[in-house]
């Protein structure tokens, strides 16, 4: 990269950003000098009411703006308002997830982790791109600890987040970046702080046994503040195509070194 990435001036637009990480993102980043936030969440009240806190004490840089990313429609009419509005998009993070396995549930997790996160992806590359009359920015794709582990009594989130995590690096491959001046960024966060890890044990596959069950209950739980700061590492720091790593309140880890190898080696065995 040819130069440090620079929160200042740059306008973000943030995926479910009422509470939670999403929220906490957006706080961090105006604290780091962003000229606007875009909160987009379903949770209207949440978002109003976050967006005018936080206008109280940046002088209104922060929009709300409802979107289910499970509708296009919604998708599609979010992004434009926010483009309007800020005539400019520097800075995607998709963040909006569901973590439900159940059977009522499950193509609702599909819709919101991986099919929304896609939609707007490309809406921001097509917008970006400078071989197309942009002038480049940062999509970060939220994935998981759980999108490149295995269990059993979460399989659609797993899958989902793996989906995210190869999506990403596919898309940010040779010539991507110097086409486009786009960097795209994968953040995996383990177990968090936050109201997605609240009654988890009702949103798990009916299948889950009592020591899956035991095993979840017992797996560390990081601050909201270790992953904010891994968000900010990898905006800071992170070539385009990085995976990151961020649980157990450990310092933030690269994972592209290992992630490329593993991927290399497989990929071995498809050649003649």
């Amino acid at each position: 990269m040819a130069a440090k990435w620079d929160a200042r001036n740059k306008n973000v637009l943030i995926t479910g950003a009422a509470s939670g990480l999403g929220a906490a993102y957006a706080e961090a980043l105006l604290k780091e000098g962003a000229k606007n936030i875009a909160v987009l969440d379903i949770d209207e009240q949440t978002g109003q009411n976050f967006v005018s806190k936080l206008n109280k004490t940046y002088n209104n840089q922060a929009i709300f703006v409802k979107c289910d990313v499970s509708k296009e429609g919604d998708i599609d009419r979010s992004f434009n308002t926010v483009l309007n509005k800020f005539q400019r998009i520097d800075v995607l993070i998709n963040n909006a997830g569901i973590m439900s396995d159940t059977d009522t549930m499950w193509r609702l997790a599909c819709d919101v982790n991986w099919q929304g996160l896609v939609s707007f992806t490309m809406r921001a590359v097509k917008h970006m791109r400078k071989d197309e009359g942009g002038v480049g920015g940062t999509i970060v794709n939220i994935s998981s600890t759980a999108g490149i582990s295995k269990f059993s009594f979460l399989p659609i989130y797993c899958g989902s987040k793996g989906a995210v995590l190869h999506f990403s690096q596919s898309l940010a491959s040779a010539p991507f970046y110097d086409n486009t001046g786009i960097r795209v960024l994968t953040l995996c966060p383990g177990p968090t702080a936050t109201k997605l890890m609240e009654g988890l044990d009702n949103r798990i596959v009916e299948t889950t046994n009592m020591d899956q069950l035991q095993f979840l209950n017992g797996v560390p739980v990081q601050s909201v503040e270790s992953a904010v700061a891994a968000m900010m590492k990898l905006l800071k720091d992170g070539d385009n195509g990085s995976i990151w790593l961020s649980c157990n309140d450990k310092p933030v880890l690269e994972l592209t070194p290992q992630i490329n190898k593993y991927l290399n080696e497989l990929e071995k065995l498809t050649l003649p």
